[in-house]
């Protein structure tokens, strides 16, 4: 039994080295009671993930992206807006956050320029 390189968590599940269909599903499945994704990698360095939450508000909603890379001056947030009803089968917004999550899990390049990244500072 190999140990996993990629663990993603949602409200209800993990699964272990997720296919692109698989975080494609994870994401999809998001809700506004179970409303966030982690990707965290497990190869050694502490604190490096990406993460999805969702917000119903204001209009059609948004997708809150975060990433970090160690310690919380490697914390970064982008915000995603939807631009489709709820329910609709397909939304801009939602496409662009599950080709930054696949990017990130495979390390292609191009996730980093694919969002306008923002420093998180949680102490304010």
């Amino acid at each position: 039994m190999t140990t996993p390189r990629i663990r993603a968590t949602d409200a209800s599940r993990t699964v272990d080295d997720p296919t692109d269909e698989q975080l494609h599903d994870l994401l999809a499945d998001m809700t506004l009671s179970a409303n966030f994704v982690v990707v965290e990698r497990l190869s050694g360095a502490s604190q490096h993930y990406i993460q999805v939450a969702l917000d119903g508000e204001p209009g059609f909603g948004s997708y809150q992206v975060e990433h970090r890379e160690g310690g919380p001056s490697a914390h970064f947030q982008a915000l995603v807006p939807r631009d489709s009803e709820w329910g609709s089968v397909f939304d801009r917004g939602f496409e662009q956050v599950v080709r930054v999550v696949r990017d990130w899990v495979a390390e292609r390049p191009g996730w980093r320029t694919a969002l306008p990244w923002a420093p998180l500072d949680l102490d304010s």
